[in-house]
């Protein structure tokens, strides 16, 4: 019989009921503020988090999880009835974490052990997680839980519109940075993950209400030919984003959208007042 642990890490946005599954195992992303190491969801709340941003005179550091951590776990994981193991992390494009891991895939005799690029974070990525314990728990196999894993990366992204692209060239998190520095204030790019899963620039565009029209038109014509779940994300930006996911249910992209916040890791980055769609093919 397999029994299947994930673990995945506090970048995923995960619901209070899924955080009780005792198969599922969070690494913590330590967050510094003004010196003061924080993690979400143990001494932060995300709206703290927002207050502390604004308060502080640089931004927020975000570390890497912990590569011990995860040994830790894994040894833990080894020693108990644990056959397989799927690592599910923050993509690969915005965190060194996904190379650093691969060696331990093979360090543990008694686990299967498989860390696919999630190329993604957030919503889809907690998905993504509660997706492989749910079929675990169907009785699928290994290799059918990573096939339709596989499937949902692939057919993964999210469109991103920001409202100060300071905190992501200053986080070193926008790959082409550079090319549009010259004219920060006059635009309101839409940034996306592209198929790297790095946060890149897909449009730039002059207003936000432009910007709000071709994000949801995108969006539109990414998820019009199969059956995708649509996900709106926030930074601390309710209003923006309950106002989004009506306007996606009047254009009729989806009936049931779901709500999630950018926590801590993805905000450092995004800064304030950021909103994004995202989708995941259903599988």
């Amino acid at each position: 019989m397999m029994k299947l642990a994930v673990i995945t890490d506090s970048s995923a946005f995960l619901s209070e009921n899924l955080l009780e599954n005792e198969n599922l195992f969070v690494l913590d992303i330590p967050v510094v503020i003004a010196g003061e190491t924080y993690v979400e969801g143990k001494n932060l709340t995300a709206s703290e988090f927002y207050e502390k941003m604004a308060a502080a005179d640089e931004l927020p550091k975000t570390s890497q999880p912990s590569i011990a951590e995860l040994e830790e776990t894994l040894t833990s994981l080894a020693s108990k009835d644990y056959t397989h193991v799927l690592g599910l992390f923050l993509s690969s494009g915005i965190s060194g974490f996904y190379q650093n891991i691969q060696y331990l895939k093979d360090e543990f005799d008694g686990l299967e052990i498989a860390f696919p690029d999630s190329k993604i974070t957030s919503a889809p990525l907690g998905i993504m997680v509660e997706n492989a314990l749910t079929w675990a728990a169907e009785g699928q196999d290994f290799q059918e839980i990573l096939t339709k894993i596989q499937r949902q990366i692939d057919g993964t992204s999210a469109f991103i519109m920001v409202d100060d692209l300071n905190h992501l060239v200053k986080g070193g998190r926008l790959s082409n940075g550079a090319a549009i520095l010259g004219n920060l204030l006059s635009i309101k790019p839409i940034l996306y993950f592209n198929d790297a899963g790095v946060i890149e620039v897909f449009e730039k565009i002059r207003t936000e209400k432009k910007a709000t029209k071709r994000l949801l038109e995108v969006v539109e014509e990414r998820t019009g030919t199969g059956s995708y779940q649509v996900i709106v994300i926030h930074g601390n930006a309710e209003e923006k984003a309950e106002s989004l996911r009506q306007q996606l249910i009047e254009a009729g992209v989806a009936d049931d959208i779901s709500f999630a916040t950018f926590g801590s890791v993805i905000g450092t980055h995004l800064g304030e007042g950021s909103v994004a769609l995202a989708y995941i093919p259903l599988v």
